[in-house]
């Protein structure tokens, strides 16, 4: 079964968060490889949903609702529904996580 990679509004501004602060940083090219790098991962989840682990931060609480795949540093949080995986967050795994999930998935 091939699922469908829907990434959510929240999660695109985030993919361009992202991108905007390492072309400041880094320059464009390089921030082109890593939104290139995050793309494929995410692109994976279509054939392989079940593949990413259940973020930590999330299990603590008894959440198994939620998985997450890793392009170093950055982490996608993502929820299967159905033929669907929803793509809810993009962010640097050095960030505080816990701050960040709890604002985003569970308010």
């Amino acid at each position: 079964m091939k699922y469908s990679v829907l990434v959510t509004e929240d999660a695109q501004r985030d993919l361009d968060d992202i991108h905007a602060y390492i072309a400041s940083q880094d320059g464009l090219a390089r921030a082109d490889a890593v939104l290139d790098g995050l793309g494929a991962v995410l692109a994976k989840l279509a054939k392989f949903p079940n593949r990413g682990e259940y973020p930590a931060e999330l299990l603590a609480l008894g959440m198994r609702q939620f998985r997450q795949v890793h392009y170093k540093p950055y982490r996608a949080i993502y929820q299967v529904t159905g033929s669907d995986i929803h793509v809810l967050v993009v962010a640097d795994g050095r960030r505080d996580m816990q701050g960040l999930l709890q604002r985003r998935l569970l308010a």
